[in-house]
This record gives structure tokens, C-alpha cells and sequence, in this order.
């Protein structure tokens, strides 16, 4: 059947198909706006146009809900950002470039943002999604970001840092962004510009990462 006959079909004909990508919709909401401890499965169904009953057919509890809706947008994300990477020209810096910037507008300016937010508020109530979002999120992130530092250094475009650790501090400025939008940006009198953050941290962090013909110049140590 064509997209257009699918969309010619009366709304209820079409809900079966439509409700888990609505739920999705809708949990995404109240989990961002509540949190994940006051976060009510009935309030997801009510936003969805659903029974509660309905939503239980598809997800088995609060948590099942809670995976699904971090699968649908951001481990998806990471993984269609990663296939796009392996298909564009270029070297480490455009590759790194490509990768803070896919996050920058997909999470940090996003709804999306409210997620990771979340799990770093309520990890220690909650360890079950902490571990979750470590394992299906935050693995992707880091094998990305090593593996474009390593590609950089190997190549002699970066120069050679501890990847297993820089990666935390590649992302650590994007992170805070998130953790400001939803905590100090309504004490601010302009809304951040994510484009204009990014830009600042790049900048710093190419500057960082610049090969250097003394090598011994760049290596900054305790003693």
C-alpha cells in the first residue's frame, strides 16, 4: 500500500500502527517536564489520546518505557550519525566537526536535551536507567569520539593525547550546555546560541589538539 493510501485512511484506521511512535511522543514530554521519579505512565497515555491499558500493551512498566523512548531518539541518532560518518570524505578535524555538531543540534538544542539531563539528576535514585543510558548512549559516544582522536593522531593532524580520557573532555562542555539550559538559562537575560557555544569550543579545542613541531612544548605535567 502507498504512503498516500495510508494517509487517505480514516485517523482510527491508521492508530494501531501510529500509537507506539505517539507514546513515544508523549513520554518524551512528561519524562523531559517531570523527571523520571514523578513521571506518571497514566499522564503518558492521557497525552497520547490512549488508555492506560493501551499503553501497557506495548511497554511493561515505567523503566521498559523509559529504554524505548532513549532508543527511539538518541541511540538511533547515534547510530545514524555514525553510518553518515563512514560515508563522508574528509579527515579527523571535519569528522569531529560533523559529530559535535550532530549533537548540538540533535540533543543539546533539542527536547532531547531534557534526557541526559535527567539521568545525571536522578542516577543515584535511579542507578537501573544510569546503567541503561551508560550501556545504549554513552558507550556510543566514547568509542566515537576515541576513535576520531586516535584516526587524528595516527594521521598527524592531532596530536597524540590520552584518547581513553580526552573524549570526557571533548563532550564535557556540550554536556554543560545541557545541564545550563535546564538549570541556569532562565536566570540568564539572553537564551544560550548553541551554534555560537560550539563554535567557542571547537575553536579551543583544535587549538588544543594542533600538532606541534617542539612536541615537548605541548606536554603540560603536575611537576
Amino acid at each position: 500500500m502507498s504512503m498516500s493510501a495510508v494517509l487517505s485512511q480514516p485517523r482510527w484506521q491508521r492508530r494501531a500502527d501510529a500509537r507506539p511512535q505517539e507514546l513515544l511522543e508523549a513520554a518524551l514530554t512528561v519524562f523531559v517536564e517531570r523527571g523520571y521519579a514523578a513521571a506518571r505512565l497514566e499522564e503518558v497515555a492521557s497525552r497520547a489520546g490512549v488508555a492506560k491499558a493501551t499503553l501497557y500493551r506495548y511497554y511493561e512498566n515505567k523503566l521498559e518505557l523509559f529504554k524505548a523512548v532513549v532508543r527511539n531518539s538518541l541511540v538511533s541518532g547515534f547510530d545514524e550519525v555514525a553510518k553518515a560518518q563512514a560515508g563522508e570524505p574528509g579527515g579527523a578535524r571535519e569528522q569531529l566537526i560533523r559529530l559535535l555538531t550532530a549533537f548540538v543540534q540533535r540533543i543539546a538544542g533539542s527536547p532531547l536535551s531534557g534526557i541526559p539531563k535527567l539521568v545525571i539528576a536522578e542516577a543515584s535514585n535511579f542507578p537501573e536507567i544510569a546503567r541503561f543510558y551508560h550501556e545504549e548512549v554513552i558507550q556510543r559516544g566514547r568509542a566515537m569520539v576515541i576513535g576520531v582522536l586516535r584516526q587524528g593522531a595516527a594521521a598527524g593532524e592531532f596530536r597524540s593525547v590520552d584518547a581513553d580520557y580526552a573524549w570526557r573532555i571533548v563532550i564535557a562542555p556540550l554536556l554543560l550546555a545541557i545541564i545550563w539550559k535546564h538549570s541556569f538559562q532562565a536566570f540568564e537575560p539572553e537564551p544560550m546560541d548553541f551554534e555560537r557555544h560550539l563554535e567557542a569550543h571547537l575553536d579551543l579545542l583544535f587549538n588544543g589538539l594542533a600538532p606541534s613541531r617542539n612536541e615537548e612544548d605541548r606536554q603540560w605535567t603536575r611537576n
